[in-house]
């Protein structure tokens, strides 16, 4: 996989708690400050997300779109994100 800004998991802490990947940075998708913490990241950058089964990180891939993030892959639940990305999970 080329160069990625950061790694998303936008699981809720108590799931990202029981395992993520590697240096995943984890910001919910379904809390109150998503939109705050995402707005901390630029842009033009390259960017993984996941979740569960790849339905929330769907939905926040489509928020980013709509705030200008071009560079986003959906990498579904945290297996196949492990797969995606070659990241260990980690607790």
């Amino acid at each position: 996989m080329s160069f990625v800004t950061a790694v998303i998991d936008v699981r809720t802490p108590e799931e990202f708690a029981t395992g993520h990947l590697d240096g995943a940075v984890n910001i919910d998708w379904q809390g109150a400050t998503f939109f705050d913490e995402i707005a901390q990241f630029d842009p033009a950058g390259t960017y993984v997300i996941y979740c569960r089964s790849g339905n929330r990180a769907g939905q926040a891939i489509d928020a980013m779109t709509e705030l200008g993030f071009m560079n986003l892959t959906n990498a579904g639940g945290v297996s196949d994100a492990a797969a995606v990305t070659g990241l260990p999970v980690v607790q």
